[in-house]
């Protein structure tokens, strides 16, 4: 059987993780070893943390959803209920950047979901 001594590969496998490893400081972006430990750390983090994102918007816009509904004196659960009831199907994404930007058309949407509250 032929012996295999990788070469090339070998070469361009260790150059691409130092390459990733850079910034990183002393022996973490130095030596093959802890640099290999270190950035598959930080994919991992990184991979974690794209899911951690979304879930830290949607809490974001669950709370600047609630302060605009309470300042028009719902809470979050009711002003959600009364959207839902007046079939208005905007996401929070949506309207929390209404809540912040354009309050005047928060305050509409609100004073819809607040009818059909009390007609229901």
């Amino acid at each position: 059987m032929p012996r295999v001594k990788r070469g090339n590969k070998r070469t361009d496998k260790r150059r691409k993780i130092l390459s990733r490893a850079k910034g990183y400081r002393g022996t973490k972006s130095k030596l093959y070893r802890s640099a290999k430990e270190s950035v598959e750390k930080g994919l991992q983090y990184a991979y974690v943390g794209r899911k951690r994102k979304k879930r830290d918007f949607r809490r974001l816009w669950i709370v600047r959803i609630n302060a605009a509904a309470r300042m028009h004196g719902m809470s979050y659960s009711q002003f959600m209920h009364g959207m839902k009831l007046a079939e208005i199907e905007l996401d929070r994404k949506i309207l929390a950047d209404l809540a912040v930007k354009q309050p005047e058309a928060f305050e509409t949407i609100a004073g819809k979901a607040k009818e059909a509250l009390e007609s229901r």
